[in-house]
């Protein structure tokens, strides 16, 4: 079975990605629904490779948490365990878009 988000928390993440799209940041997104995580791909133009990734990965959530930020260069933004808290790196500094 393959790994998902669910409504709560696309929800979620729809609102930040809403928000940085009606800002013109941002101009397209991906969902990949993978065996072992969930990626949510946020990318400045569709033929480009993702500048963020929003991961779900359940086999971390007793760890340092399932939620994680990667930039674009695959480096760790932010994580942990709430998706509101991990998400605030994108509204906090939108200078990361760039």
């Amino acid at each position: 079975m393959n790994v998902s988000f669910d409504r709560r928390e696309l929800s979620t993440i729809l609102n930040v990605y809403g928000r940085n799209v009606a800002n013109g940041e941002w101009r397209d997104y991906a969902i990949d629904m993978l065996k072992d995580r969930a990626v949510f791909s946020i990318f400045k133009r569709a033929s480009e490779m993702p500048v963020f990734r929003i991961e779900k990965d359940p086999s971390l959530r007793r760890k340092q948490g399932q939620y994680r930020v990667v930039g674009q260069n695959g480096q760790i933004l932010k994580r942990g365990h709430e998706l509101v808290q991990v998400l605030k790196v994108l509204d906090g500094d939108i200078s990361l878009v760039r």
